[in-house]
């Protein structure tokens, strides 16, 4: 589906962005583009688009130079969504979803029939939203606008660059497990941009890992953990491996004593269940009880979770391209 074949990105006699890269990313496949800041895996994506240029090599979709298509065309059939969301500020979330169906001609009834269907395949009614301006909705749901957006002409290739780094955990979790169902859904060709090894290992079928403009190692995840190419491979995905077996975390210190009886609506989790889990419940549920030894002995909410993730230490790396 995309191919680069020996790509490199030139800024001066001296200094690559991207060298040498050569990659193949197959029709459907979810590609995790992750490294350091200043790896090259930011170039590298906008590269696919041709929001940047390549100085070598070539870069193929479908079999053929994205040099010889329409520059316009090609971006107008590429999905694309980014971290700062970027909806336009003025527009209603109806007239921002259906900024490139109009580009490129399609008629009103097609147009609003697309609408709607693209608002509740990301869960917002369009009863509800489609006449309401970004501002008014939370940072979540302006980026679930942001996917509708990116797939509003029905694009065979999306490409997210970091589009959940900037929310809550909780509200990172849940759109990563609405971008896999919807994903499992779609079969889109997503190209995605992250700098949390823990996210690409739960949403990437393949990833890259890059380091100072060069491809360091491509596979599976599980290929990453057991057979990492070199101590670079190793150290980065170390911090994400812990969680591939789901590991607990200590729940029970984060639970906050509470009469038997005021326990009894709530939810329940168990004080061994791993982060995962808990953090899948909470995007549920505003507190869960915590059952230990089949006892109730605690509520648990968002905003202690949030602040656990907040005072634990990083596993990842946290500047940005």
């Amino acid at each position: 589906m995309i191919e680069f074949k020996k790509v490199s990105m030139q800024f001066s006699d001296e200094c690559y962005a991207v060298q040498s890269v050569d990659l193949e990313i197959q029709k459907g496949e979810f590609f995790v583009l992750i490294g350091p800041s200043g790896s090259g895996k930011t170039t590298t994506l906008k590269m696919i688009n041709r929001l940047i240029s390549s100085t070598e090599g070539e870069i193929y979709i479908k079999g053929q130079k994205i040099s010889e298509y329409d520059m316009y065309e090609l971006r107008w059939d590429i999905g694309y969504v980014l971290q700062q969301i970027a909806l336009f500020p003025h527009m209603t979330i109806e007239e921002n979803i259906a900024v490139v169906p109009e580009l490129k001609q399609w008629s009103r009834n097609e147009t609003n029939q697309r609408v709607d269907e693209l608002m509740l395949m990301v869960g917002l009614d369009p009863a509800m939203y489609r006449h309401r301006k970004p501002a008014e909705l939370s940072g979540g749901q302006q980026q679930r606008v942001g996917v509708a957006r990116a797939l509003a002409a029905d694009p065979e290739i999306v490409l997210m660059d970091e589009p959940f780094s900037a929310l809550d955990p909780l509200t990172r979790e849940k759109l990563q497990d609405d971008l896999l169902d919807l994903q499992r859904r779609i079969q889109k060709t997503i190209v995605f941009v992250t700098h949390d090894m823990q996210e690409a290992m739960k949403l990437g079928d393949r990833i890259c890992v890059m380091n100072e403009g060069k491809v360091v190692q491509i596979g599976r995840p599980e290929e990453l953990v057991q057979h990492p190419a070199n101590a670079f491979v190793q150290e980065f995905v170390s911090g994400a491996a812990r969680h591939v077996g789901h590991q607990a975390f200590e729940l029970e210190i984060l639970a906050q004593p509470i009469a038997h009886e005021a326990l009894l609506p709530y939810e329940a989790v168990s004080a061994d269940a791993p982060l995962d889990e808990v953090l899948s419940q909470l995007a549920k549920h505003e507190e869960l009880a915590v059952e230990k030894n089949g006892e109730r002995i605690g509520l648990v909410n968002r905003q202690a979770v949030i602040q656990y993730l907040a005072d634990s230490p990083k596993e990842r790396g946290e500047s940005h391209e």
